[in-house]
């Protein structure tokens, strides 16, 4: 049997089945779209090694509500997920569990996706989703592929361009590259911190105006964000 286009997402798991004649309660968390915090954002296989066939996937629920969520996949048979939908209460995590069981050389190389979908608890509509890459490697020093096909420009330097950067180089003001954490990464763990160091709102004691208050929601995808930058940092 031929299999699917890599870009056609099946279910690992069959719909829903809902109660005719029963209404959804009223949602907690809007109509927009809600971000979708999962970590890892790829997973690598390798052929040489067992231990990695399995892997796992954490899914991170900040918000106030409990949330429904479904894991589809492109390649359904080459995978076996734990627990490929559920429910995840408020401010709780879950572990979902991916195993890797059709490791061959006809499969390396190739990129695979897992889509993860959440909705608030007794809803139907979809709020927000999350993509991870998933690859095959035949060993362990493999280098993982890029998600896209990009290739390197050709740099056209004028030579009065490089006579200047090499005479900034002579006189200390290149900073070569791995020497600490970049600009925008301080920046969002400086603005994580002023959030998380604001009054909360509700708050009566606090003399700053309104509308700097932080809500308990915020607080927690700040120092979610925060989390992740302090890793990245060290």
């Amino acid at each position: 049997m031929a299999e699917r286009a890599p870009d056609h997402f099946v279910w690992s798991l069959s719909d829903d089945v809902e109660q005719l004649g029963m209404q959804s309660p009223p949602s907690h968390l809007g109509e927009g779209k809600l971000p979708v915090f999962v970590f890892p954002s790829s997973l690598a296989f390798y052929s040489d090694d067992q231990a990695t066939h399995k892997q796992v996937l954490t899914l991170y629920n900040p918000y106030d509500a409990a949330l429904k969520f479904k894991v589809l996949s492109t390649a359904p048979r080459k995978y076996t997920v734990v627990d490929s939908e559920g429910t995840i209460r408020p401010r709780c995590c879950v572990d979902i569990v991916i195993r890797h069981i059709d490791i061959c050389i006809n499969n390396e190389g190739v990129k695979d996706k897992f889509r993860i979908q959440v909705s608030e608890y007794g809803q139907k509509k979809m709020l927000g989703r999350k993509d991870v890459s998933s690859v095959l490697l035949p060993r362990k020093d493999s280098v993982v592929p890029p998600d896209e096909d990009f290739q390197s420009l050709p740099s056209h330097t004028t030579e009065g361009a490089d006579s200047q950067q090499s005479l900034a180089s002579r006189h200390g003001h290149a900073r070569p590259a791995g020497s600490g954490p970049g600009f925008i990464v301080i920046c969002a763990a400086i603005a994580c911190i002023v959030a998380l160091a604001m009054p909360s709102q509700g708050e009566k004691e606090s003399r700053l105006p309104e509308y700097l208050h932080v809500s308990q929601q915020q607080k927690l995808i700040a120092a979610y964000i925060l989390g992740l930058v302090t890793m990245v940092i060290l």
